[in-house]
């Protein structure tokens, strides 16, 4: 078991969340579009607005599709 399954097997546990049910690939790949395409620190607010979107019944692979839509379409940031 890896250090991230191990984690989300004990994060899971005490929240009482089943791991199989925690979309781990969607979560990071929306958290790398979102730091590398917007900011980074955007990355944990964006999984945490994620998370409130799935907890009110939105399905978690159309939220990972509409935030990385949006990610890609940001303006890139001006230096």
């Amino acid at each position: 078991m890896s250090d991230l399954q191990e984690w989300i097997a004990a994060a899971g546990a005490e929240l009482g969340l089943d791991p199989a049910e925690i979309p781990v690939g969607a979560v990071l790949d929306m958290a790398r579009d979102v730091a590398h395409q917007v900011v980074r620190p955007g990355a944990p607010v964006t999984a945490y607005l994620m998370g409130l979107a799935v907890g009110r019944g939105a399905d978690p692979s159309e939220v990972a599709a509409r935030v990385k839509a949006l990610a890609e379409r940001w303006p890139a940031p001006s230096t």
